[in-house]
């Protein structure tokens, strides 16, 4: 059985093995090839190699002793790095003789392929390498050294929190144990392990296909782990240039493993993504975009590094859609989110500013900006964006519902009609984007993050916000509710509440309670205080970018937004009677 449904096979044979080989796609094209890891088949590829085959020839090879490859005989002596590597020549060999493989390799598959790109006689032979969650032997060794020769308390504390998470290496390098663990109670149990504890979304993927593969594979671990970590290779310097995916919730590899790279590989890209180990059948759609990213900008012959912008190793090449980006606070996140070189689509009623917003982020970096109007009020307006969006551009990674209006004025000045509108854009605009954008999300079932721009508003009462204030406060708590109902399908919910801020929602807040003329007179007035406060919209920008990195679940912004939700929380009693000081008029 084979999930790499259309794939031609060949079978490569190379010191006394016989390796299965499945191709994908136009052999004119570059090439691909992608290396599995421990205890996976060539299929763990399957949802990669189907979104990368319209762009490049795509090729996937069961390691000796997996899948449908033969195993060495004797086990012992057959699975070293120096005959792995002859594997890989092999293969390259066969299906791409005249040009230079792009290579990608995850877990074991990419502890292979950092000796593939850092002995000298495969150079030539790779063009670049994408590492998934596999460091290289060598760094690895040099990384233990460094902090055994110079111990402090942190990198002592390093050492410890990675010789925790490899606590299954150990095991693996004990006799008979791992085979009899594999064909036993662990062999018919881990599909549903990696579906519980690792949300890897099995289905009919055999994962080991059989509890024999697992088993030869643990002399991956036997044949090199302590030869290679007692004495490192001295000159592991990578000769092509190198894209590292790094999971920040891999149970297995510390981050801190990737410290000292750049000393090794003098081309380096990094990326990151909140995601666990397992990212080939978990974020298929993201690793594919930053393979091909990476691949066509080295076939171009274009430096392969990110964006430069903060962040720009989390969100390059992600979709990132804006509510409200003409102006403010959207139009500043949109290009911060460019910046970082994530796609953009920028949206907003006012398709001019939207236009604007796109085109100052094709200029700040981002890796495509497209505009879109609609009024987050409108429920059929929301669903025919998410449509088009999903249809034109792909799933949303990130969603930012940031459109909102000002209203200002007592509870009895405030008409129906006014709290209709206030709640349509800043309350139920939310709930629609959370609604399409969300449930695309959920069903793709590769994670994503949304951030509801709220405001400190929604925690610190105020008698001169009644509506304005409710339906942040509103959203403050539909944001919390859906953070717990989502969670457990890695997507992410932040609420932003900013204090003030120096946007053109001040001269635009609708005024209840007073004629035409005063209400320009509030406005002007209003705008002239956010002025001289005069918090920047980017600092706001920087903040949403800051909370979906770091997962936040509430971020004030501003000064005044902390100390308010501070005090909410300790000393409600206080703002309470800080509401019911009448403001200046």
């Amino acid at each position: 059985m084979t999930l790499l449904r259309g794939a031609r096979e060949r079978r490569v044979r190379t010191g006394g093995v016989e390796l299965c080989v499945a191709e994908l796609g136009d052999p004119g094209r570059p090439t691909v090839v992608l290396v599995h890891g421990y205890p996976d088949t060539k299929e763990v590829w399957s949802e990669v190699a189907a979104r990368l085959a319209g762009d490049f020839h795509v090729v996937a090879y069961d390691v000796r002793g997996h899948g449908r490859s033969t195993a060495p005989r004797p086990l012992r002596g057959g699975f070293t790095l120096e005959k792995l590597t002859d594997d890989f020549l092999a293969v390259a060999d066969a299906v791409s003789p005249d040009r230079p493989v792009h290579l990608v390799g995850h877990d074991w598959g990419s502890v292979q392929a950092w000796e593939f790109t850092t002995v000298r006689r495969t150079e030539g032979r790779i063009a670049s390498f994408t590492s998934v969650s596999g460091p290289s032997l060598d760094h690895f060794g040099h990384w233990i050294g460094r902090r055994l020769q110079r111990p402090t308390p942190r990198r002592i504390g390093q050492l410890l929190g990675q010789g925790a998470r490899s606590w299954y290496v150990y095991l693996l390098q004990t006799p008979l144990l791992p085979e009899l663990a594999w064909r036993g109670p662990l062999g018919r149990r881990w599909p549903k392990v990696l579906e519980r504890v690792e949300k890897v979304p099995v289905g009919d993927y055999p994962l080991p296909s059989l509890p024999s593969d697992a088993a030869h594979g643990a002399w991956l671990y036997r044949d090199n782990v302590r030869s290679r970590l007692r004495v490192p290779r001295p000159d592991a310097h990578a000769h092509a240039p190198v894209q590292l995916v790094t999971p920040l919730e891999d149970r297995f590899l510390s981050e801190r493993l990737n410290d000292d790279l750049e000393q090794w590989v003098p081309r380096l890209t990094r990326r990151t993504v909140q995601a666990g180990h397992w990212l080939p059948r978990t974020r298929p759609d993201q690793l594919a975009a930053w393979i091909g990213e990476f691949a066509t900008s080295v076939e171009a012959g274009r430096s392969p590094a990110p964006a430069s912008g903060e962040h720009a190793e989390r969100f390059a090449g992600q979709l990132v859609l804006v509510t409200g980006a003409g102006s403010g606070i959207g139009r500043a996140t949109a290009l911060a989110f460019a910046a970082a070189g994530a796609r953009v689509v920028a949206v907003d009623r006012n398709a001019q500013a939207a236009l604007r917003t796109a085109e100052s982020a094709r200029l700040a970096g981002a890796a495509g900006a497209w505009v879109e109007t609609a009024d987050v009020s409108d429920e059929q307006a929301m669903e025919k964006l998410a449509e088009k969006v999903d249809s034109d551009h792909g799933v949303v990674d990130v969603l930012v519902n940031n459109a909102g209006i000002g209203l200002s004025g007592s509870f009895f000045d405030t008409t129906p009609e006014d709290w209709r509108k206030v709640l349509d854009v800043n309350l139920w605009g939310v709930i629609h984007g959370c609604r399409v954008f969300g449930r695309r999300m959920a069903e793709r079932g590769q994670g994503g993050h949304i951030v509801n721009v709220a405001s400190a508003a929604a925690y610190q009462p105020s008698r001169a916000l009644p509506a304005y204030s409710t339906s942040k406060a509103a959203v403050l708590m539909l944001s919390e509710c859906l953070r717990a109902e989502l969670a457990g399908q890695g997507i992410g919910v932040t609420a932003v509440c900013p204090g003030f801020v120096n946007t053109s929602i001040t001269s635009t807040a609708h005024f209840a309670g007073v004629d035409a003329r005063e209400e320009q007179r509030l406005q002007q007035r209003a705008a002239r205080l956010y002025g001289l406060r005069n918090y920047p919209p980017e600092k706001v920008a920087r903040a949403i970018l800051r909370a979906v990195a770091r997962d936040l679940a509430v971020a004030p912004v501003t000064p005044e937004a902390r100390v308010a939700r501070l005090l909410s929380r300790v000393a409600p009693g206080l703002l309470r009677g800080i509401a019911r000081i009448k403001p200046p008029v």
